[in-house]
């Protein structure tokens, strides 16, 4: 199933430097995915896997933010999978994006082990009925597999000191790391809010496999200046426009 043209929008990403072209309906890429990307300390030459990749998000951001990647993608939607291929061919970014799910890769993904996997679970657990009755929507904001799912994906896939590093709800925090458990070390979350003074709404979380370094939990990154928003110009704190606009990376961990 592909999506038509007029179904369609083209989207400027880090200060207009990547473009991607995502579905009109339902789901759509945000600030989110450029955060995650941004807390990925990957390096020229590295292997990443996106799990749940959409339309690429993730991936492209972080390729344009470091040239060089080897940069791998899995999505359960066709029309996704071709969404993020076309999308990494339009930036001139490498992306290999396959058909597959997250609980039960492809062959080509399970003979493969990487430097980095990120993943941009769904935010809500799944209860009666449907968030969306647009698909890629429901998918990406309650989807039916677990989330303990999508952190045994992505630790069976990393190499030795590879690292995990994912994007969710503020809510799901005790979820993902009683999933974790003690099968990744070196563990950091980095509470994400709208405004100073208020709660987390999301989370990153990073972990180092075959790591024993204790757990930190960072300062957090606050979004917005002033206590309210109080006219239609945007009102990005500076280390948020330096991370949304600038491509700045997140710096959860010392540079290993």
């Amino acid at each position: 199933m592909t999506v038509a043209p007029q179904d369609l929008t083209e989207d400027r990403f880090l200060g207009g430097r990547l473009r991607l072209w995502q579905p009109r309906d339902g789901y759509r890429a945000g600030v989110d995915p450029v955060l995650l990307a941004a807390a990925v300390p990957a390096q020229a030459g590295q292997t990443v896997l996106d799990l749940g990749c959409g339309v690429g998000a993730v991936a492209l951001c972080l390729g344009t933010r470091v040239p060089g990647l080897i940069l791998s993608g899995v999505d359960l939607l066709a029309e996704n999978v071709a969404l993020a291929t076309r999308n990494g061919t339009a930036n001139g970014i490498a992306f290999d994006c396959v058909q597959g799910d997250v609980a039960a890769l492809p062959p080509g993904l399970r003979q493969r082990c990487f430097d980095h996997v990120v993943a941009n679970p769904p935010y809500f657990r799944r209860s009666a009925g449907q968030v969306s009755a647009t698909a890629h929507r429901d998918n990406a904001m309650a989807g039916d597999l677990p989330l303990a799912a999508w952190v045994d994906s992505g630790v069976k896939r990393l190499v030795p000191k590879g690292r995990l590093t994912m994007i969710l709800a503020a809510a799901r925090l005790t979820e993902v790391i009683t999933a974790i458990g003690d099968r990744l070390g070196d563990l950091r979350v980095l509470p994400i809010a709208g405004r100073a003074g208020r709660a987390a709404g999301r989370v990153i979380v990073t972990g180092r496999k075959d790591s024993r370094a204790p757990f930190v939990l960072l300062a957090p990154l606050v979004l917005h200046s002033g206590p309210a928003h109080r006219s239609d110009a945007e009102d990005y704190t500076g280390e948020a426009v330096a991370i949304l606009r600038d491509s700045a990376p997140l710096l959860l961990q010392k540079s290993s």
